[in-house]
């Protein structure tokens, strides 16, 4: 990038929309109370889980096929606060929505802060010319009960950027998960 990160992204996501709803700063408080921080950070984004959950349970002794998911693995949850049960998982997606321009790759990592308490964050890239809401997976790798908070920061976007657009994106290959807007399972 020729220009300074914090500013290419408000560029970006001002102008080209790739970022929606979009925070120029890094919030750290509401309301008095303070949060997991989300927002423009030095070379990317943090972005918040919104409210919507599906949580991972078992109670139906499925086996886990990404060829055939069992959609009734999961029990639906909407709140302020998701508890993932130990050595488990949930989904959850971004309360933003996104638009990656086509000579754009973003990878996502998790905040350090749940790092720290044994929960991982794990997204796959997001690929140049894809948009939608990014369903996003928290795994409690502990043997405890794990909090996740909605509406706070959870992972951090990094863009990368190339001097020229790619030959074939995302949208030209009809991605399976173009577009997608709230929790989304595996398809096959």
């Amino acid at each position: 990038m020729s220009i300074k990160a914090d500013k290419w992204i408000r560029r970006m996501a001002e102008q080209e929309g790739m970022i929606e709803p979009f925070e120029p700063g890094q919030v750290r408080e509401v309301d008095g109370r303070k949060i997991v921080s989300y927002g423009t950070s030095s070379y990317g984004y943090d972005v918040r889980c919104s409210d919507e959950f599906k949580i991972f349970t078992n109670i139906n002794s499925a086996i886990v096929d990404p060829k055939d998911f069992d959609h009734q693995s999961f029990v639906d949850f909407k709140g302020d606060v998701c508890i993932i049960p130990p050595n488990s998982f949930a989904l959850a997606r971004t309360v933003e929505f996104f638009r990656i321009p086509r000579s754009v790759l973003t990878i996502c990592l998790g905040k350090s802060t749940y790092a720290r308490c044994g929960i991982i964050v794990n997204v796959t890239p997001l690929e140049p010319d894809w948009e939608g809401h990014v369903t996003l997976e928290f795994s409690n790798t502990t043997p405890l009960p794990a909090k996740i908070y909605a509406n706070e920061g959870v992972a951090q976007m990094l863009f990368l950027e190339s001097d020229e657009v790619c030959e074939t994106s995302y949208k030209d290959r009809g991605g399976k998960y173009q577009g997608q807007q709230g929790v989304t399972l595996p398809r096959a």
